[in-house]
């Protein structure tokens, strides 16, 4: 699939989210978030698949496999990051009587962040080391 495939799915992805997004905040529709949050799981599940099959296709020999899965660990923690912060703010949005603070809604994305971080030095490290 190349790039502009790519970014085109990822818009629509997140268009069907807003305009269930939109539904949702309507007072007249009382669906579950779960339900609002499903094109972003949908997107999600694709891309652990994408990167699974990407580390498949590339594994040649048991040597590259440790560092494909270093390399791929990356992305695979970010989309699970990713996921557990959808999943505690439907959670907070769903269920108010569980009184979930929003500080522990906010740990997963925090996480996130932070790991975007260090990846991204990392990455403009190992470039300009060139």
């Amino acid at each position: 699939m190349t790039l502009a495939h790519r970014a085109l799915f990822t818009w629509f992805i997140v268009l069907v989210f807003l305009i269930l997004l939109c539904l949702r905040l309507d007072p007249r529709t009382h669906w579950s978030w779960f339900v609002t949050f499903i094109p972003l799981w949908v997107f999600d599940g694709i891309l652990i698949i994408y990167v699974v099959i990407k580390i498949i296709r590339k594994w040649r020999n048991l040597k590259r496999l440790k560092e494909l899965l270093i390399y791929y660990q990356w992305y695979i923690c970010g989309v699970l990051l990713k996921i557990a912060s959808q999943l505690m703010i439907c959670l907070r949005l769903e269920y108010p009587q569980w009184e979930i603070s929003i500080f522990v809604t906010m740990i997963p994305i925090w996480i996130l962040l932070s790991a975007s971080i260090v990846y991204v030095f990392g990455r403009l490290n190992k470039i300009e080391s060139w």
